[in-house]
C-alpha cells in the first residue's frame, strides 16, 4: 500500500479511477505520477520564497511528507552552498532548490539616478542619503557555471526555475545527474516552451500568487491568467504534471485545483507564518492584520511585477508622472536601501512583504502542522 493511502485513509476522489470528467481522471493519474516523481507522500510543494524560506522550513516540510523548497535567487555561491548543505543535514527527504532565469538588466546610470532622485524625499524622512549607485544584486542562474557546478556536486532531488529557463546544456546536465526539474509557467505558450525543453513538472502560477510573477518576457506584457483558468488549460493541453500555484491556502482550494486537473499544488503564503520561516515580526503582524486584504502587483518595488502587502513603494501614480524604474534587480537594490534606513528606526512602510490574494486566510502553525492540516483538509 502506498504512503498516500496509509497516511490519508481511504483513497480520496483524485486517486479513484473512473470518477469525474476526463480532465479530473487525467489529474488523478498525474497526481500519483507527481508523488512518484517527487518521492513525497503528498502532492504538495512549499513555494521557494527567496528571503523567507530557510533550511529549517524546507526540511520540516519535507519531513512531514510534502516537498520543501529553498529560494536561492538572492544567495551568493557561498550562501547557496551553506543552505543546501544545511538542509541536507536536516533531512534525507527530497528538497527543491529554486533559481531565477531572468535576463540581466543593462545598467543605465541616467535611469538609475532619476529613480534615486524620485525616492530621495523618502530617504530624507529618515535623515538618510540614497545610494550613490545601484547594483544588479540578483545574478541569474543561466551562465552561472559555478552555481551549476555546486548543484551538480550537492545533487538536490529537485531544481526549479522562475522567470524562464536556463540553456538546454544546463537542463541536460541536471537531468543527466538524476535531478527532477520544475519550471513556472504563467501562460500556455510558456508551458509549451517548458515541455519542449524536457522539464518534468509545470508550475502553473496564477495572477493571485504572492511574490514575483514568473513571466518569461515581461516586456511583452503579462496575460494575468488566474490560477484556475491557467491550470484548467494546461491540464487539457500538456502531458506534464501541472502544479497549481496562487491563492492556495486550504483544503478547499486544493480540492478545487485538483478537480480542474492539477496534479498537485504549491503553497507559499500559507507557510510564511510558520515559526521556521525567516519572516520578521513586522511581516507576521501585517499578515494577520487588515492589511492582508490589500495585496497588489507592482514593478516599483523590485523592477519586475510582484504581488505583496501594499506598502509605500507600491507607487500608484501613473507611469508618465514618475521616471521609469531602473529594471530588475537594481530597482530592488534601491528599495532594500530605503527599507534598511526606515526599519532601523522601527518603520516598516517600505518592506517587501510578499503575499498572495488569499493572504487573509494565513494561519500560524508549525510547518509540520501546516502540511498535515492541508493534507487532512484535502482528504489525503
Amino acid at each position: 500500500m502506498s504512503d498516500i493511502v496509509e497516511h490519508g485513509g481511504p483513497s480520496p476522489l483524485w486517486l479513484c479511477p473512473g470518477k469525474g470528467n476526463a480532465v479530473t481522471q487525467k489529474g488523478n493519474v498525474m497526481s500519483k505520477s507527481l508523488i512518484q516523481l517527487l518521492n513525497t507522500t503528498y502532492p504538495l510543494i512549499q513555494a521557494p520564497m527567496a528571503g523567507v524560506s530557510t533550511p529549517a522550513l524546507a526540511a520540516a516540510v519535507s519531513e512531514a511528507g510534502a516537498l520543501g523548497s529553498l529560494g536561492l535567487a538572492s544567495a551568493s555561491l557561498d550562501q547557496a552552498a551553506s543552505m543546501i548543505r544545511e538542509v541536507q543535514s536536516l533531512t534525507r527527504k527530497p528538497v527543491n532548490v529554486n533559481f531565477f532565469c531572468h535576463q540581466p538588466t543593462v545598467a543605465d546610470p541616467v535611469a538609475n539616478q532619476a529613480w534615486l532622485d524620485h525616492l530621495r524625499p523618502m530617504f530624507d524622512e529618515f535623515g538618510a542619503t540614497p545610494p550613490s549607485e545601484l547594483r544588479d544584486i540578483y545574478r541569474p542562474f543561466p551562465g552561472y557555471a559555478q552555481m551549476l557546478e555546486l548543484v551538480l556536486e550537492t545533487r538536490p532531488a529537485v531544481v526549479s526555475f522562475h522567470f524562464g529557463l536556463p540553456s538546454q546544456e544546463y537542463i541536460d546536465a541536471l537531468k543527466n545527474a538524476g535531478i527532477v526539474l520544475m519550471a513556472t509557467a504563467t501562460t500556455p505558450a510558456e508551458a509549451r516552451q517548458i515541455e519542449t525543453a524536457g522539464i518534468d513538472v509545470l508550475v502553473a502560477q496564477g495572477y493571485e500568487a504572492g511574490g514575483h510573477r514568473g513571466v518569461f518576457d515581461p516586456e511583452n506584457g503579462d496575460a494575468q491568467f488566474g490560477t484556475f483558468a491557467l491550470v484548467h488549460m494546461l491540464a487539457k493541453q500538456s502531458s506534464l504534471p501541472v502544479v497549481a500555484a496562487g491563492g492556495i491556502m486550504d483544503g478547499d482550494a486544493i480540492k478545487a485545483a485538483l478537480a480542474l486537473g492539477a496534479s498537485g499544488v504549491q503553497c507559499g503564503t500559507a507557510f510564511v507564518l510558520c515559526p521556521e520561516s525567516a519572516a520578521n515580526d513586522a511581516y507576521r503582524q501585517a499578515l494577520q492584520s487588515e492589511r492582508a486584504y490589500d495585496t497588489r502587483v507592482t514593478i516599483t518595488l523590485s523592477g519586475r511585477a510582484a504581488r505583496g502587502l501594499r506598502n509605500r513603494l507600491y507607487i500608484d501614480e501613473p507611469s508618465a508622472a514618475r521616471p521609469a524604474t531602473p529594471g530588475y534587480s537594481m530597482t530592488y537594490d534601491a528599495a532594500k536601501a530605503l527599507n534598511a534606513v526606515a526599519s532601523a528606526r522601527g518603520n516598516y512602510d517600505f518592506a517587501a512583504q510578499w503575499a498572495g490574494q488569499a493572504a487573509a486566510l494565513a494561519r500560524p502553525m508549525s510547518a509540520a502542522q501546516m502540511v498535515q492540516t492541508l493534507a487532512d483538509e484535502a482528504g489525503w
